[in-house]
């Protein structure tokens, strides 16, 4: 049986579905929109790996309680037949990766800063006593429906989860390697000044750890009538110093769909600052942000602005950037 069909049918089973439709989006997970008989719609996504997907249901769900952003609302989350499922709300708007270089400067500006109170809010909301890749602890395995067994049904209780590295140069230092190891042949020309900067980077120590949103970013979410109506994408969540974070939510809002980014910089650190002082942001941070956004978690160069670039347009815009930063 069709996946999105099995999970209609199970945590919908008085409502008769009219249509489905599949939605492209990212390399893990399976979306599509389902429109009730009666009118309603909502949202399924599904992923192999469930408890991963439940993570991100948890934190959908934190997100939403404890800070302003738009974050449609998840109806039911879980895991049958192998493989794990989120069902949100369908939330309005057209999507921002498309309709960001058609609003005028000052609604870019609005979105801009708005993306900055919320990566504070963040910041403020969710602390961590390590670095990496967030995980449930151990003792909070998920039960045969997905859930967790030791939360209530409608609180997955994200404050259960962890990050076990505790040396932050050790971490940052292997997660900017990783990103040069894994750009094309395109860029070998700055390969080797990449890995001196890796090297000679001077970092804080044990810096504050805070939430480390991956996919904060203009691309995941949706806009109507001039602002964000909703960020949709909280999967692979990590714990890092606030600076990287800063870095890399700031390239993604202010350099991939402008030529001149200093407007858009400017509104977003004006609303990281509304909500608490904007964090030290070394160099060695940038140039991970910018490595970090080239490449696609299947090897593939990432396509920035719209109408997107690609091919040799798409490389020279990351190389322009590590130019200006190395």
């Amino acid at each position: 049986m069709d996946p999105v069909a099995t999970v209609l049918a199970r945590e919908f089973p008085e409502r008769r579905v009219a249509t489905t439709a599949r939605v492209p989006n990212g390399n893990h997970k399976r979306t599509a929109v389902a429109t009730f008989a009666d009118g309603g719609e909502v949202v399924v996504q599904t992923a192999a790996d469930a408890a991963a997907l439940a993570l991100e249901a948890a934190l959908s769900r934190a997100v939403r309680e404890r800070t302003t952003i738009p974050v449609p609302r998840v109806l039911a989350s879980g895991a049958v037949d192998g493989f794990g499922y989120v069902v949100a709300a369908r939330a309005a708007g057209d999507e921002l990766h498309e309709r960001f270089v058609s609003l005028d400067s000052a609604t870019q500006r609005r979105v801009a800063r708005s993306f900055g109170v919320g990566l504070g809010q963040l910041h403020e909301a969710f602390s961590f006593g390590g670095y990496g890749r967030l995980r449930r602890s151990a003792s909070r395995r998920l039960r045969a429906d997905g859930g967790d067994a030791s939360d209530s049904p409608t609180d997955r209780g994200f404050d259960a989860v962890s990050a076990a590295d505790a040396d932050w140069e050790a971490w940052f230092s292997a997660y900017v390697r990783e990103g040069i190891a894994a750009l094309p042949p395109a860029f070998d020309g700055v390969r080797s000044r990449l890995e001196e900067v890796a090297a000679a980077a001077s970092l804080p120590a044990n810096p504050p750890s805070n939430l480390y949103p991956w996919d904060f970013r203009p691309g995941n979410a949706l806009v109507a009538d001039g602002r964000v109506t909703a960020v949709l994408d909280w999967g692979q969540p990590m714990a890092a110093a606030p600076g990287l974070a800063v870095a890399k939510v700031e390239h993604l809002v202010a350099d991939w769909y402008v030529e001149d980014g200093a407007p858009l910089r400017r509104a977003f650190r004006a609303g990281y600052e509304s909500v608490r002082p904007l964090p030290s942001v070394p160099r060695a941070y940038r140039v991970a942000a910018v490595v970090r956004s080239a490449v696609d978690s299947t090897g593939e160069v990432t396509r920035p602005g719209y109408p997107e670039r690609t091919g040799t347009a798409a490389v020279d815009f990351h190389l322009t950037r590590l130019d200006a930063l190395l």
